[in-house]
């Protein structure tokens, strides 16, 4: 029994002797005669808590950014003329028209999204300071999502556009809007991708190529600003996948401001095209094409391909051919379809396009003018 005691009492002075991280410095040892006249320390309790000064927590780029842009975020609702009920539940009605949106004036210009204000011709307006207004919806641009509405102020807080042409995945991205009704809701994250095509979010009617991030998006944040970390807007937040977690997706800045610029100036947008249906291949793809079709045969497994071409469309007036490899477009080298996509959406009407492709191994040019894409067509179609 005396053993088994002295085993016990040697484990507890071993544990109490190697349970801490810091090695103490070697001590010379105290004599008894020594120790006797060392001085008896009184013992203090430690000042608690509340007693303490409370130090400001130390700021960072989030804070920094919100308190910048936050005034300018400003909650939509195009609900309140066609539903009672307390806001709340007016607000879980997304598809019917609650959102965020941004103003980007002083004069009274909000950027939203067009699904957002719908078909309403006035909408609710709240400002952060608790400032509410009747907004006019200037114009809005079903194809990319985009809406203005105008407010009647002056002297509006603003934000400032930034760049999302040098965006790398990895970096910051902070949103701020109005999830749920849920007001100047702010959540923060990263840019997980870029060039998202509309195909690929399952969006096939939007014209635009998206900024992924892991930004947590709910119903509500809609038409809100997308930030960098300086505080500047980098997209216009507008898709979440359902069901899927860390998955939500914004308009490039420079896709939103080009067509809100032109709502302000005309109340519409005219969208031009060529008239031809483009796919990004690869070798899966390329495989796949020459068994199930006769018409031609894909040489190449990457770039991109003409599958179809419009009837009586400016490429079909041309001389274009389904089969056409792109090889280039106004001497850039093509090797996705938004490339396509992007220099007819941001040539002038009446401007010439120089197409350059390959079919059966020759190269062949075309000069192409670009039209106004009619009314009833929309999709993948360049």
């Amino acid at each position: 029994m005396q053993l088994r005691q002295q085993r016990f009492l040697f484990v507890l002075l071993f544990l109490a002797s190697s349970s801490g991280c810091r090695i103490l410095p070697r001590q010379t040892p105290i004599s008894p005669s020594a120790e006797a006249t060392l001085p008896t320390e009184t013992w203090q309790p430690l000042t608690s808590s509340t007693e303490q000064p409370v130090l400001p927590a130390p700021a960072n780029f989030v804070v920094a950014v919100v308190e910048k842009v936050g005034p300018a975020v400003v909650s939509i609702d195009a609900t309140s003329s066609r539903s009672g009920g307390s806001r709340r539940s007016r607000s879980s009605q997304e598809g019917g028209g609650t959102g965020s949106g941004f103003i980007f004036s002083p004069d009274g210009a909000v950027l939203t999204n067009a699904h957002v204000v719908g078909s309403a011709r006035q909408v609710n307006v709240l400002l952060k300071d608790g400032r509410q207004f009747q907004g006019l919806v200037v114009g809005v641009d079903p194809l990319t999502d985009v809406a203005v509405v105008k407010i009647a102020a002056a002297n509006l807080p603003t934000v400032t556009l930034g760049n999302s042409r040098r965006l790398t995945p990895g970096q910051w991205a902070i949103a701020i809007g109005n999830p749920l009704g849920l007001n100047n809701t702010v959540t923060a994250g990263i840019i997980s991708g870029l060039n998202r095509t509309s195909a690929e979010i399952g969006a096939p009617s939007r014209r635009v190529n998206f900024i992924q991030t892991d930004v947590a998006i709910n119903p509500g944040n809609s038409g809100g600003p997308l930030l960098d970390q300086q505080g500047h807007v980098i997209g216009v937040n507008t898709a979440m996948i359902q069901g899927a977690q860390g998955l939500s997706f914004a308009i490039p800045i420079e896709t939103a401001d080009r067509v809100a610029r032109q709502l302000l100036a005309t109340g519409r947008v005219k969208h031009l095209y060529l008239g031809v249906r483009l796919v990004k291949l690869t070798p899966d793809l390329q495989r796949d094409l020459n068994r199930r079709q006769s018409n031609f045969q894909v040489k190449q497994s990457e770039g991109v391909l003409i599958i179809d071409v419009i009837p009586r469309s400016p490429a079909a007036r041309a001389g274009v051919k389904p089969g056409d490899w792109v090889f280039r477009l106004n001497g850039q080298p093509i090797r996705l379809t938004q490339q396509v996509q992007e220099q007819v959406e941001v040539s002038q009407p009446g401007e010439t396009l120089q197409l350059e492709v390959q079919r059966q191994g020759k190269t062949l040019q075309f000069k192409i003018i670009p039209e106004e894409l009619p009314a009833a067509r929309s999709g993948q179609r360049s």
